[in-house]
C-alpha cells in the first residue's frame, strides 16, 4: 500500500461553522508534527486527548505506561488521555496521526492499543479515513467540525473491529509489567509534585532498587529518567508559552527554587529556561 505525501499537519481552525462547534480535532503527517520540536514526542508524557498513530512505512519503538515495543508498518497504535507514552520513530518511518478531544465520543476505547493489521482492505480503510480527515480541515467547508466527528466516529468502529479480528498485540502481563504500568500511572498523577523516585517505589511498597531494575527492563529506561522525562516535557511545553514567569513555572513543577529549576533544565537542555522560552518565541523550539 502506497501513501501519499501530506504537505500540512492539519488541524481545526477553532472557529465554529455551521451546525456545531470547532472540533478540536488535528491529524496528518507524524513527522511534519515532530520537526519543529521532537521532544513533544521523544520525551515521555501525557496529553489530554485521545491519539491515534498509523505507521505506514519502517520502524521505531514506542513506550506506553513504562512498557516499551516496537513498532513497524501497518501498525496501529491509539493513546487515549492520560496515557504516558514516548515515541523513537526510526530515521525510515513514516505515520499519520489524529488527536482528537478526550470526551468526544464515546466509542473510542478506554485503554490503549497495538493493533498489528495485516489485512489490506483494513489497512486502506484507516488510510482513506485520515485522508478524508484531512481534506476536510484544508478545505472548512460547512459542518465540518460534523463530518470530523463522524470520522472519529468511523476510527473508533474500526479500532473495536481490528481487536475482534485479533489484530490486537497484547501479551498476558506478568508482575513487573504491572508493577511498571502502576509506576506510569502515578507519574502522570503526581509528577507536579516534589516527590523523587524513591517516593514513588514507597508508594507501590517495593524497594527504589526493584523498581529501578523492572523499569530499566521493561521500558529501557529507569523510573527516575521516565519521571525526569515527564518534568522536563511539562517545562518545555510552559517554557514554549510567553507566560507564566520562570519562577511560577518552577513552583508548578514542584521544585524548591527558580535557581534549582534552572540547574534542572541547563543539565537536561544546554540552554536555560529564559534561553529556551526565547527560542520558542522567535523560532523552532528544535530538541536539544
Amino acid at each position: 500500500m502506497t501513501t501519499a505525501a501530506r504537505p500540512v499537519f492539519a488541524r481545526s481552525t477553532g472557529t465554529a461553522d455551521e451546525g456545531g462547534e470547532a472540533s478540536g480535532i488535528r491529524c496528518g503527517s507524524l513527522g511534519l508534527a515532530m520537526q519543529p520540536a521532537p521532544w513533544r514526542f521523544t520525551l515521555a508524557h501525557d496529553r489530554p486527548t485521545n491519539l491515534l498513530i498509523w505507521f505506514t512505512r519502517g520502524q521505531g519503538r514506542v513506550m506506553v505506561n513504562g512498557l516499551r515495543r516496537g513498532v513497524s508498518a501497518h501498525a496501529a497504535l491509539y493513546l487515549p488521555a492520560g496515557t504516558l507514552f514516548a515515541l523513537d520513530p526510526g530515521p525510515q518511518a513514516q505515520a499519520l496521526m489524529v488527536e482528537s478531544p478526550a470526551g468526544l465520543t464515546g466509542r473510542l476505547p478506554r485503554e490503549p492499543l497495538l493493533l498489528r493489521v495485516r489485512d489490506g482492505l483494513a489497512q486502506a480503510e484507516l488510510t482513506g479515513t485520515i485522508d478524508a480527515m484531512t481534506r476536510e480541515l484544508a478545505q472548512n467547508r460547512p459542518l465540518m467540525a460534523d463530518a470530523l466527528e463522524a470520522h472519529i466516529r468511523l476510527i473508533a468502529v474500526w479500532l473495536h473491529r481490528q481487536v475482534a479480528a485479533g489484530a490486537l498485540d497484547a501479551p498476558k502481563p506478568d508482575a513487573a509489567q504491572r508493577l511498571a504500568r502502576r509506576f506510569a500511572r502515578l507519574v502522570v498523577q503526581d509528577f507536579r509534585t516534589p516527590r523523587v523516585m524513591a517516593d514513588y517505589a514507597a508508594a507501590l511498597d517495593v524497594t527504589p532498587t526493584h523498581l529501578t531494575r523492572v523499569l530499566r527492563r521493561a521500558s529501557g529506561r529507569t523510573a527516575a529518567d521516565l519521571l525526569t522525562d515527564r518534568k522536563l516535557h511539562e517545562a518545555r511545553r510552559l517554557l514554549a508559552l510567553p507566560a507564566p514567569p520562570v519562577k511560577d513555572v518552577a513552583a508548578m513543577l514542584g521544585f524548591q527554587s527558580a535557581a534549582y529549576f534552572t540547574r534542572f533544565i541547563r543539565n537536561h537542555t544546554a540552554h536555560s529556561p529564559s534561553a529556551l522560552r526565547k527560542r520558542a518565541q522567535t523560532g523552532p523550539a528544535k530538541a536539544t
